[in-house]
């Protein structure tokens, strides 16, 4: 039945077909906020067909669009989406009834109504079908309109995607633009701020230049502000030193001009300070000169006055100290560029204060040089003079901390201080003849006022060293003390001319040994007593022998019995060595006891040959072993260090062969007299050694008297056999020995006597007497 074609066209359609029209396509992209929100619609509403999607929209000619179904969610949704449809096709046929009853007036309109009538019918007979397929019409309608708008929003979905493509790549792009802009703003800033950083250190010329060639800069000197813009001023100095070309153009430019509103600004504070000094300086010079003040108004004039103004200009001081500082790498020597500025206000306050102070101090010398207590003695106006300098440069120094940081010129204000004692005190020191004064007088200076940097702990910074200043002293004294010693070691050694009674040996022991002094030993030191001992003690006991002080102030060489018996001239030498030890430099000293102990060997000599020829060789021995083993024994306590001889070169050797060789004519060219000139050592310098060292010189001096003189008694012994020995006929050696012992029997009494009259060391007196038996049995 449903195969006929008529069937299909006889039943009307369900649904009147929609006009199918076209979606428009998306011809430009809007922006995301302009497109709808697709989850209104999804919410209960039917969907719009999008139309915003075109530029321009076309007019509306043709019936009006149909609206498109909300999507079916469920099957409930489809049987009232269908259910609507059918009551919508109800209402023309009850239209269309009340037409039929309107038109059955007559035939004809009866005969049309029976042709609807039958048609009804059909449709009728056809109802169920034709509902079914309406269904099936409005289902395919429906999933048609489902394509359609699941076509069309696929293409929104990709006009969209399209979009968020665009709009991501455009939003990228102007984040890499943004982030651009960012970092160039970062530089620019970072370039405003470092050009604002260097701009400060060049706009603060113009106002410092201002102020300090301002008539009243000087005025705000001592104020934090002024200190703060020379801060400043070293800033700049520092930046335009470090930015110098071709960094920055102008640096070099604005760093001289800096350095000289550098110099200006200290200049401020050096007139300042003069001025505020001056100030302090003529007010205490109007007190004192209006009126007599006793020392304690005197003394709160001189330094409590100084001390009110002090802290003030102590702190604009300071400015230029530490500007005044040597810069790296200078020359040694070199000063730094404002050094003399501070160099100025050092000498203007010791100029102020030198003439405030000074002629008090040459008053009270003055004073002390003219009292009879201190006017001849030279120990006691060096102790009360020194001292009372030593006071007033304590205070001076106590003043200058409060005035100025550190100690630079410090000592050179306090020389100038000190220039009135050594007024007074030099001229005394080179006039003095006395060797006793001189050391006492050295004494007096380093046991009072010199420190001993090994045993004493460091000075406090701010304390004052007085042995600086009263070096020189020191060192005038012990120059004219080395110059006396000499003196004396030339007059009263090297030149001593002995009297016939003073070579009277061996008299002279037996007039000691007579006066109760032999076995005694010889007073060690005018401190230390005496303590018995033999006359020659062995070398290993050493003694220093110290001159006493006769009332008469004159050097008394017999006033101890310990010295008695002694050569005068050894007896000088150690006299002198222990005035002169620890009280001059070591090297100094050792020199001086070279030499002492060198002309004391030589006399010594002198005096033994001259006690050789007038007695014995035996006496002149002895007298020279026994005062070479009491110096020996002397210098040990001294602790006289090895001194390298004088060497020199002599070349008068030379001199000589030349003149010869040219007396000779034409010698002087003939290589064979050169040759011989030398090899001979004609043409050679000798070299001289002007003084062996003492200790040597005196062993080998000793050795060799001692040889000489066991050599002497052992040929004494062996003079019976001398002659025999040289191999005559009818030699008979028990002849011989008997006679050698006959002769041993003879001499070795007389050795013995001879050494008691010498030695008291029985030790030494058989160590002799052994040697010479030695010499006899070889």
């Amino acid at each position: 039945m449903y195969d006929d074609a008529s069937y299909y066209t006889f039943i009307p359609s369900a649904a009147p077909q929609e006009d199918k029209q076209t979606t428009p396509k998306h011809k430009s992209r809007q922006s995301l906020l302009k497109q709808p929100n697709e989850d209104s619609q999804a919410n209960g509403r039917a969907l719009e067909p999008i139309g915003e999607a075109s530029a321009q929209s076309t007019p509306d000619t043709g019936p009006p669009k149909a609206t498109l179904s909300r999507r079916a969610r469920s099957y409930t949704d489809f049987h009232y989406a269908a259910k609507r449809v059918l009551q919508k096709d109800d209402s023309p046929k009850q239209k269309k009834a009340a037409e039929n009853d309107e038109l059955i007036k007559d035939d004809l309109g009866f005969a049309n109504w029976y042709n609807g009538f039958e048609n009804d019918l059909l449709e009728a007979s056809h109802e169920e079908y034709t509902d079914y397929q309406r269904q099936l019409e409005v289902s395919s309608a429906h999933l048609d309109a489902l394509l359609r708008d699941t076509t069309n929003t696929l293409g929104l979905l990709s006009s969209l995607a399209e979009s968020f493509k665009i709009v991501e790549s455009q939003t990228n792009a102007f984040q890499k633009q943004c982030e651009g802009l960012i970092d160039e703003q970062k530089r620019l800033t970072k370039l405003a701020d470092g050009i604002n950083h260097n701009l400060r250190y060049y706009s603060f010329l113009e106002p410092v230049t201002k102020r300090l060639n301002a008539p009243w800069a000087s005025n705000f000197a001592r104020s934090e502000e002024f200190s703060n813009m020379l801060a400043r001023l070293d800033e700049c100095l520092e930046y335009m030193a470090a930015h110098a070309c071709p960094k920055h153009r102008e640096a070099s430019t604005y760093r001289s001009r800096y350095r000289l509103l550098m110099t200006r600004g200290l200049t401020l504070i050096r007139v300042n300070f003069v001025g505020g000094l001056r100030e302090i300086a003529s007010d205490v010079t109007k007190r004192i000169a209006d009126r007599q003040l006793n020392e304690t108004t005197m003394f709160a004039l001189l330094y409590a006055k100084f001390r009110v103004g002090a802290s003030e200009l102590k702190e604009i001081a300071q400015e230029i100290r530490k500007r005044a500082v040597r810069a790296p790498g200078a020359e040694p020597g070199a000063e730094s560029e404002y050094q003399s500025l501070m160099n100025e206000l050092y000498t203007s306050y010791a100029a102020t204060r030198g003439k405030l102070v000074i002629p008090l101090i040459r008053k009270k010398i003055g004073d002390v040089a003219v009292a009879p207590s201190t006017s001849k003695n030279l120990v006691s106006f060096a102790r009360n003079s020194i001292g009372y300098v030593k006071e007033m440069c304590s205070y001076e120094n106590e003043l200058w901390r409060e005035w100025f940081e550190g100690k630079d010129s410090l000592y050179d204000f306090l020389e100038s201080v000190c220039e009135p004692l050594y007024d007074h005190l030099r001229p005394r020191i080179i006039h003095e003849n006395e060797i006793l004064k001189l050391c006492e007088l050295c004494t007096l200076l380093q046991t009072r006022y010199m420190h001993d940097q090994e045993d004493e702990e460091p000075l406090n910074a701010n304390e004052l060293d007085f042995a600086v200043l009263i070096q020189p002293a020191l060192e005038d004294t012990q120059t004219r003390l080395v110059f006396r010693t000499q003196a004396i070691l030339r007059d009263e050694i090297e030149r001593y001319k002995p009297k016939p009674d003073v070579l009277d040996y061996p008299a002279n022991n037996r007039k000691v040994s007579l006066s109760g002094t032999k076995g005694q030993r010889p007073a060690t030191s005018a401190r230390k007593g005496s303590i018995a001992e033999p006359t020659t003690p062995m070398p290993n006991t050493p003694i220093v022998v110290e001159e006493s002080d006769s009332p008469n102030g004159e050097r008394d060489f017999d006033t101890q019995a310990a010295l008695q018996g002694w050569y005068p001239t050894l007896r000088k030498a150690i006299w002198l060595l222990s005035r002169i030890y620890r009280l001059v430099n070591s090297t100094v000293f050792d020199d001086l006891a070279h030499q002492i102990v060198h002309q004391t060997t030589l006399s010594l000599h002198h005096a033994s040959t001259l006690i050789s020829s007038s007695r014995s060789s035996a006496d002149g021995h002895l007298f020279l072993i026994k005062h070479l083993l009491f110096l020996k024994q002397q210098i040990v306590a001294f602790d006289i260090e090895y001194v390298t001889p004088d060497v020199a070169f002599d070349f008068s050797g030379v001199t000589n062969t030349f003149y010869e060789l040219r007396d000779r004519g034409g010698g002087f060219f003939d290589p064979r007299n050169l040759w011989k000139h030398m090899s001979g050592g004609g043409l050679l310098p000798k070299v001289v050694e002007n003084m062996l060292d003492a200790k040597v010189e005196l062993d080998g001096r000793l050795r060799g008297v001692v040889t000489a003189f066991t050599a002497s008694f052992a040929d004494r012994i062996l003079a019976p056999v001398a002659g025999p020995a040289s191999g005559p006929r009818g030699f008979e050696p028990m002849t011989a020995v008997d006679q050698v012992k006959r002769a041993a029997e003879t001499a070795v009494p007389v050795l013995r006597r001879k050494l008691e009259e010498y030695l008291d060391d029985g030790r030494t007196r058989e160590t002799l007497v052994g040697a010479v038996m030695d010499l006899v049995v070889q």
